[in-house]
């Protein structure tokens, strides 16, 4: 009989352990690279509040385009300037976060024409800024950790082979992605679906339907619809101040401890909060990290 209780014991824990699993290392991330008055890399890192952070953004890729990195004021990728973030990109590591290249964003010019284009930017990413080689890479020898997809224009053809050939590299590469909170997604519904991703950060902002209004309603619907995608940890993304969300969906820093996160917790797919950006995170990080 005390054999038996011993066992159970430990099958409980045992499982315990499972389903708390994503939650237990529950973090944020944060997109850095469009303000050049946001602070370094380096610096960013520093704070301990992050375990990614996205550099933001390779703006200008695919359909015969010259892939383009824009880092802002940062540094010109052109004049060979931002080479010196090699460092930064290591003492981050070093620290133990993650540093991902962010590809599109809201206002670049990118698009797939077809599965062959994916694979070619892919070679091209894999080259420049993972494991690789080029004698061009725009960020210097540092090898990237992964690739986060901010795809926000286009057809939502491709990306899915453009996963696939990320990931035929290295498997171990992280992936990530950051659709828009209205499920599915447009551009990436179909990548996300390949169960490839292994970080969901959905953009719960400038979207009325499925955002933080005064009530967390909306926005708790759509996030049952989102941790129901495959095998990714599912984050909550918000803008880090009002200002960085023109079309609303920033929470105060005591509604989201207080009125969210308990309930988004207990999902065993949720893996913590994306925050749009450095530019606009003056203390709101430092805010809610301990409750993350």
């Amino acid at each position: 009989m005390a054999c038996q209780s011993k066992a159970l014991t430990l099958l409980l824990s045992i499982l315990l352990v499972s389903f708390c699993k994503p939650s237990s290392g529950a973090g944020i991330a944060i997109y850095w690279g469009q303000d050049g008055g946001e602070g370094s890399l380096a610096d960013t890192c520093n704070t301990r509040n992050f375990q990614f952070v996205n550099v933001a953004f390779l703006s200008t890729f695919g359909n015969g385009q010259t892939p383009e990195l824009n880092l802002a004021g940062h540094c010109s990728p052109s004049a060979g300037t931002c080479t010196g973030l090699s460092n930064d990109i290591i003492s981050c590591q070093n620290l133990g976060i993650k540093v991902l290249l962010s590809i599109g964003g809201a206002g670049g010019s990118y698009s797939l024409s077809s599965a062959d284009d994916a694979a070619q930017v892919a070679t091209y990413i894999w080259n420049n800024f993972l494991g690789g080689q080029s004698t061009s890479r725009p960020l210097g020898d540092a090898i990237l950790d992964g690739v986060d997809f901010d795809i926000e224009a286009g057809s939502g053809q491709f990306w899915d082979d453009l996963a696939r050939a990320l990931k035929g590299f290295n498997q171990q590469l992280h992936l990530a992605a950051a659709p828009q909170c209205p499920f599915p997604d447009a551009n990436l519904d179909t990548a996300i679906k390949t169960g490839l991703f292994d970080y969901v950060w959905v953009q719960f902002y400038n979207n009325p339907q499925c955002q933080y209004s005064g009530d967390a309603v909306n926005l708790l619907n759509a996030w049952s619809q989102w941790i129901t995608v495959p095998n990714s940890q599912v984050f909550l993304g918000l803008p880090a101040a009002s200002e960085a969300a023109p079309s609303g969906g920033f929470i105060p820093a005591n509604d989201l401890i207080t009125k969210v996160l308990p309930s988004i917790k207990s999902s065993s797919r949720y893996g913590g909060v994306m925050l749009w950006s450095k530019r606009f995170d003056n203390g709101y990080s430092d805010a809610i990290k301990g409750s993350v």
